[in-house]
């Protein structure tokens, strides 16, 4: 792109209305996947096919912006495991919820409603987790993403040790229904799944990405369960090469390309916290023809590549 200054700050409306440029590829809705736009780092290719083989977790870890989220994507894609299910870590985030959710309130609320005689089908009210959703027998494995797990609290961990090497969990409210077999809505979408006498049994363990930005230890337990991958520092040439891949051959070639990865690979040995994306945006608007003046320029680059660990 080339630097267009749409905002001008008078306050005054041009004579001609201002349409905005395209957005940067990922910035575009509805989102889309940047898996083919990925470029995995040496090594890489190796941990994902020792977990597939291994039918292990991998648990991938660096810091932020560096891909590990895009992995899974490629993976899915490459190998037709479907659309990723995507269990996004807080520190309030719990198994349970992971595995199903049952909405208790909103059946009794149906219940008092229909009266007696009425339907007890507890069915409409359960929904499987995005964890719940990938242990379900299927043909194939499902991909599932388990984002930040450093973030949750210190003992999902450990609570994940017996799913994960079970491949079965138990759905207590199923196992004490009156009907043997339930259908169950998958997450993110609306296609039921019949559950036996509430236990769920993976004929297929689950492709498994979990990402960590390094912030916290893990139980050795856990860890020996992982096929475990630290994303490398990266390169003046491979950053080129993410850059080609997103943003096309030209811009990587270009002179502004050029000096902006250098000085950010520069920043990165030093220590900063600095995130791939954040280079991405500032090669986007600053490597086209039309590039502003050299302290315009220096704004923008203070602005967007602004070390993450401050305010």
């Amino acid at each position: 792109m080339t630097w267009q200054p749409f905002y001008t700050g008078t306050g005054e409306p041009p004579e001609r209305r201002v349409e905005l440029s395209a957005p940067p590829p990922w910035r575009e809705f509805p989102r889309r996947s940047l898996h083919q736009q990925f470029v995995p780092p040496q090594g890489l290719v190796e941990a994902v096919n020792a977990a597939l083989v291994l039918r292990r977790p991998l648990l991938v870890t660096g810091p932020a912006g560096s891909g590990k989220s895009t992995v899974i994507e490629q993976v899915a894609a490459e190998l037709d495991l479907g659309t990723v299910l995507r269990w996004h870590i807080t520190s309030r985030s719990g198994l349970t919820d992971a595995l199903y959710r049952y909405d208790a309130l909103g059946r009794i609320h149906a219940q008092r409603l229909e009266g007696p005689g009425g339907s007890d089908d507890i069915g409409p009210f359960l929904r499987m987790g995005p964890l719940g959703t990938a242990l379900l027998p299927s043909d194939r494995p499902r991909a599932l993403l388990v984002d930040e797990i450093d973030k949750s609290d210190l003992d999902l961990p450990s609570d994940l040790l017996d799913v994960l090497e079970r491949g079965e969990f138990e759905i207590p409210e199923l196992a004490r229904y009156g009907r043997d077999v339930v259908a169950v809505r998958e997450w993110g979408g609306e296609d039921l799944h019949e559950v036996r006498r509430g236990r769920v049994q993976c004929t297929e363990f689950p492709f498994i990405v979990m990402t960590s930005n390094g912030e916290r230890d893990f139980p050795a337990a856990f860890l020996r369960r992982c096929i475990r991958f630290t994303m490398p520092m990266p390169t003046p040439e491979t950053l080129l090469r993410v850059v080609a891949a997103h943003l096309g051959a030209d811009a990587a070639r270009s002179e502004a390309a050029g000096e902006l990865v250098g000085a950010f690979v520069e920043r990165l040995t030093a220590g900063e916290g600095l995130a791939v994306d954040q280079l991405l945006n500032a090669v986007h608007l600053l490597a086209g023809s039309a590039a502003p003046d050299e302290e315009r320029r220096q704004a923008v680059v203070d602005l967007l590549l602004r070390e993450l660990s401050r305010v």
